[in-house]
């Protein structure tokens, strides 16, 4: 049986997507302080540690990513802080370090490769192994989702979430499956959905957005985006700067939605309406006029990068919205 490779060996060889973008967007400076707030294999903490004399937050929800960095802070002991939690609660958790602001946030969202290389978190379709998905190991797992929820509720989750179209399809044959026997394993689920969906011409297996709707759903992925990037606007310093990788649309709508409305200021709606209150001045200043993507170099020594894409902004002087200046 080939071994398993271990957290801390997977972190040491990881060199995470649009790692020199990232990079260009925050630009470590000595005497800094920088956020990680999706730690995984501890690539972009590292990166800024080499980089500058600078102190690095690291926060992941999921244990063995703070297991696993344990190489790092043996490397960094007084620059490299690691913190068990969600990134979408980081203004509050740095808050109990006595952090109150800091000078650049780098977000890499969804499943981490790490993740998606061990079999037993459940989280892929290419290794067989429970159906799990769960980031912090707790919780109500996918397993439970597919053998619970009714027909209706499912095909709703593959479809808000992995915009698939055969979604009706797919929950009513897991519903047929389940009376037989639960579905607990992820090559089973993946051969459910095969039995439904056909490969495309484009060579994405037919489990992709099926897996990535439960996985969202049972990790509130979405919500926990749109409460990372509040929580930022509160911990950055004016002139600070983040930088955000979504790797799908739903992710990335999100963060051009919220980018946008921080931009713009709040908006009238409806120049023939009186303002009430006098509308949020813009807390953040974008910094690229359209998406970064990996160039044809990455993707081809990267496959996994192919559909990542980079947005970044500057803080401003404003206070946060919702929170009086």
């Amino acid at each position: 049986m080939p071994s398993r490779t271990r957290p801390q060996e997977t972190q040491s060889s990881h060199r995470p997507v649009l790692l020199q973008e990232v990079l260009d967007v925050l630009d470590p400076a000595d005497g800094a302080t920088y956020v990680d707030g999706t730690f995984g294999a501890g690539g972009y903490t590292k990166a800024l540690l080499e980089a500058a004399n600078c102190t690095v937050w690291g926060v992941d929800r999921d244990p063995d990513a703070i297991a696993g960095g344990t190489v790092l802070l043996r490397s960094y002991p007084r620059r490299l802080h690691l913190i068990e939690g969600r990134f979408g609660e980081m203004a509050e958790l740095l808050e109990r370090e006595g952090v109150g602001q800091v000078d650049g946030i780098a977000l890499d969202f969804g499943v981490s490769s790490m993740q998606l290389d061990q079999a037993e978190r459940g989280f892929s379709f290419r290794e067989d192994g429970p159906l799990d998905m769960r980031m912090e190991k707790t919780g109500i797992s996918a397993a439970e989702i597919v053998n619970t929820e009714d027909e209706k509720t499912l095909a709703r989750i593959f479809w808000k979430y992995g915009e698939e179209q055969k979604s009706r399809r797919i929950a009513r044959r897991i519903v047929e499956v389940r009376t037989q026997k639960p579905i607990t394993r992820t090559r089973e689920l993946a051969e459910i959905v095969a039995s439904v969906v056909r490969q495309g011409k484009d060579g994405i297996n037919p489990a992709t957005r099926t897996f990535q709707a439960l996985r969202i759903h049972v990790n509130d992925e979405l919500g926990e985006i749109e409460r990372g990037l509040s929580a930022a606007e509160k911990l950055l310093k004016p002139s600070g700067k983040i930088a955000v990788v979504a790797f799908h649309s739903l992710e990335d709508r999100l963060v051009k939605t919220f980018f946008h409305a921080r931009s713009a200021g709040g908006a009238r709606p409806s120049r023939h309406l009186p303002l009430e209150t006098e509308a949020p001045a813009a807390t953040f200043h974008r910094l690229h006029r359209r998406v970064l993507r990996p160039s044809a170099a990455e993707i081809a020594t990267n496959p996994r990068a192919r559909s990542a894409r980079l947005r970044a902004a500057e803080r401003t002087q404003a206070a946060p919205w919702g929170v009086s200046p």
